[in-house]
């Protein structure tokens, strides 16, 4: 029952609000981008200089229409059918070209806000395959090098796109390209290549997208000594949907395609440069709410400060911390005090001089988590300690369990502890499949399913510290084996081992996941895995020698040790679940002044963490005391 509670708590923290169907909101998408695009080869100066491709305008917009009207309802609805409406009149009375694209652009930009679809690669793709792949699938019908398409292709009504188009270029967007190519375009020779893995797909995209684009050294240029362009484009999905000309209104025509040409060549260094843009987010919404907060609004200036964190620093919080685990401690605390203050109601001045020092905290973590900042041992180290950190925790409560098991001479029931862990490790891995390919993983989910997981396998580990304190007298021992062997490790006590072992090393799989989500890029992936099979050699040895020594330990001693092991783990477990309750908003946070803040130690310094740790002290010294009054003399005639 107890690991039904957990899995279900799991489940819920990961379910997301529901969303449109996303093969409908990327065809209407799509269907605008091509409106955008093409529109000024149908009409010019108020007048049809193409009969067909104006039919095919007037189609697609009302298309749009039908397609937005059948949307699940949602608050934006109205106005994206509204905007529909408008953007179909205009291309019916022949409007200027313009006009025309900036409505499609602006209906485009408003569907994907109200049903988010995912925009952009996962990671970035392989260009080394992408002229290969438009060799094989694209050549017959573009040319070999997307410039001049055979003579054959030319009586193709409509001919193929000829890539080196500047006017089609600047409008075309790479999440546009990677629609036609997986959805092909209706009425037209172009077919769907949706058989294609997605990375190709994108791969495919990026190629095209690119071969009208080639001054890539002025673009290198420019991105890497352009702080403001670098904040225009932070991540691989704003350089998925933004457009050559969208670009060009912010920096100018010549610097926008000259920084499309690198980007678009090297897409790797957008994603080298997201955490920053995560930085971003967070150092404007703490703005924001120190706004909101002077102006009176202490919910939403607590709203926001949660936001900060959550959706601004929590996602870089894994990376920070191998390069610089001093600096994301000081910056977790920061910005928890200053959550705290909105809550005391603090003066302004004082939250003001809170949010200065949280800022330039977040001002160094720039610097930090800069490319230039990366080398290979920060993340071989990085992967090391995180897989060994998060690894011993696990392994301390799996290894008692596994020795008690073997001392009892119960070893049928080892299989239950066994089937637990790697349970959980099965889990992990499908929770890394969840949160890749399916569901986003937001901060406040991770905090209180890392929350919910600590206090669980807390509460579970008291009863069990408590239980074994009791048996570390040897005459109780004799006299357990003798009576109460046979029910305390019966089919439904074996459960509860599984269930344990599962809760454990679930949390720690849970956590370690998420940090090497946020370390892994193509680049690093061999240095990532280096790390991560040193840690786990590491894990293995002290597995064997733990084991090792645990045998040689009499039985009593063994039980008082574990009892003492498995209390410290219980203590800790809980300050890292009312921390992590507090980190995700569910809990607010009196902080003692003057105290440290060791999150793997579990110690948080505020009256809530330090409380519930002891409660949870108090709760074990009684049980300790209530377990050895209980236990009494064995008779003398009794033997081992």
């Amino acid at each position: 029952m107890v690991l039904r509670v957990f899995i279900i708590s799991l489940l819920l923290s990961l379910s997301g609000v529901a969303r449109a169907e996303g093969a409908e909101v990327r065809t209407t998408w799509r269907l605008l981008d091509y409106i955008a695009v093409d529109y000024s080869a149908a009409v010019s100066n108020g007048q049809v200089i193409d009969d067909f491709e104006y039919s095919e305008m007037v189609e697609f917009s009302s298309t749009v229409g039908e397609q937005v009207a059948a949307l699940p309802d949602a608050s934006a609805k109205p106005g994206l059918f509204a905007m529909s409406v408008e953007l179909r009149q205009a291309i019916e009375k022949k409007a200027p070209v313009e006009r025309v694209s900036r409505l499609a652009r602006a209906l485009g930009g408003s569907l994907l806000e109200a049903y988010p679809v995912p925009l952009a690669p996962r990671s970035p793709p392989d260009l080394s395959r992408a002229a290969a792949l438009f060799a094989q699938n694209c050549a017959s019908c573009h040319g070999a090098s997307g410039s001049s398409p055979p003579a054959a292709s030319m009586t193709l009504e409509p001919p193929p796109i000829d890539f080196t188009d500047d006017n089609r270029a600047r409008q075309r967007s790479l999440f546009g390209l990677y629609q036609v190519i997986t959805q092909g375009l209706e009425g037209t020779s172009m077919p769907s290549f949706a058989t294609l893995p997605e990375a190709d797909r994108w791969a495919l995209a990026f190629h095209a997208g690119g071969i009208a684009f080639e001054d890539l050294e002025r673009g290198e240029k420019i991105w890497r000594e352009d702080d403001r362009v670098r904040r225009l484009i932070p991540d691989l999905e704003t350089l998925a949907a933004i457009t050559p000309a969208e670009l060009a209104d912010a920096i100018g025509e010549n610097r926008a395609l000259a920084v499309m040409a690198y980007l678009r060549s090297n897409p790797g260094v957008v994603s080298q440069r997201s955490e920053n843009g995560s930085l971003d987010l967070a150092r404007q919404t703490l703005q924001q709410s120190l706004a909101a907060y002077e102006r009176g609004e202490r919910a939403e200036a607590r709203r926001l400060a949660l936001s900060a964190y959550l959706d601004g620093f929590e996602p870089v919080e894994g990376i920070l911390a191998t390069r610089d685990g001093d600096l994301m401690r000081q910056i977790e605390q920061a910005l928890s005090q200053y959550r705290s203050d909105i809550e005391r109601n603090v003066p302004v001045s004082r939250l003001r001089e809170r949010h200065a020092f949280a800022a330039s905290l977040l001002e160094q973590a720039d610097v930090a988590l800069a490319p230039e900042a990366a080398s290979d041992i920060s993340t071989f180290l990085g992967a090391f300690t995180i897989l060994l950190r998060e690894g011993i925790e696990a392994l301390l409560v799996v290894i008692a369990m596994i020795a008690f098991v073997r001392k009892s001479d119960r070893g049928e029931v080892i299989a239950y502890v066994h089937g637990g862990w790697i349970a959980a490790l099965l889990a992990g891995v499908a929770t890394w499949v969840a949160a890749t390919y399916f569901v986003a993983i937001s901060g406040a989910s991770r905090e209180l399913t890392e929350g919910f997981g600590a206090l669980l396998a807390a509460v579970i580990l008291i009863s069990v510290g408590i239980w074994m304190h009791g048996k570390s007298q040897a005459d109780e021992w004799r006299r357990y084996i003798q009576q109460k062997m046979g029910k305390a490790l019966s089919r439904r006590s074996a459960w509860f081992l599984f269930g344990l072992a599962f809760v454990v090393v679930y949390r720690e799989a849970f956590e370690t996941i998420l940090f090497y989500a946020a370390l892994w890029t193509p680049d690093s992936s061999s240095v990532i895995l280096a790390g991560a099979v040193s840690a786990l050699a590491v894990l293995s040895a002290l597995a064997w020698f733990m084991l090792r020594y645990s045998r040689k330990l009499p039985i009593t001693q063994f039980f008082k040790y574990s009892a003492i092991l498995i209390a410290a783990l219980a203590i800790i477990l809980t300050g890292k679940g009312v921390g992590a309750f507090q980190d995700s908003g569910l809990l607010s946070a009196t902080f003692i002044s003057g105290l440290p803040r060791l999150a793997e130690l579990g110690f948080f310094p505020t009256v809530e963490t330090t409380g519930a740790q002891l409660i949870t002290l108090l709760t074990l010294i009684v049980g300790f005391r209530a377990r050895r009054a209980s236990s009494t003399p064995a008779p003398a005639n009794i033997k081992g």
